[in-house]
């Protein structure tokens, strides 16, 4: 009876652990230099004449009719910073950055520096 229990609760414990890691999420970006045809609900920002694009976490320039993955423009001001970001500091000075793209706080919002 005992080696039941037993047995019992370490099946339970084993489909609690299952179930937990079917659960996890992985995320997958695309490369720098990736092209593809479409872009599911970005945000556009204009910059220097090129209407980038922003979604999912990935920033976008036109490529033909097509869009290629690139890194976010240095210099370009946005309102609102990407969700997931987080706050370090560098030499003493405060920055937001999210997936490697550095944010600097400016009265208007935020702009992208490099650090």
């Amino acid at each position: 009876m005992k080696t039941l229990k037993i047995l019992l609760v370490m099946a339970l414990m084993i489909g609690a652990f299952n179930s937990a890691e079917a659960q996890r999420v992985v995320k997958v970006y695309p490369k720098r230099g990736t092209v593809v045809t479409t872009v599911h609900k970005p945000k556009i920002y204009k910059f220097h004449g090129v209407k980038y694009r922003f979604a999912a976490g990935v920033w976008y320039k036109p490529f033909g009719r097509k869009y290629v993955v690139c890194s976010a423009p240095v210099g370009l001001r946005i309102n609102v910073l990407p969700r997931g970001h987080k706050i370090v500091y560098v030499r003493g000075k405060r920055y937001y950055k999210y997936r490697g793209v550095y944010y600097k706080k400016r009265r208007s919002g935020f702009k992208v520096v490099i650090v």
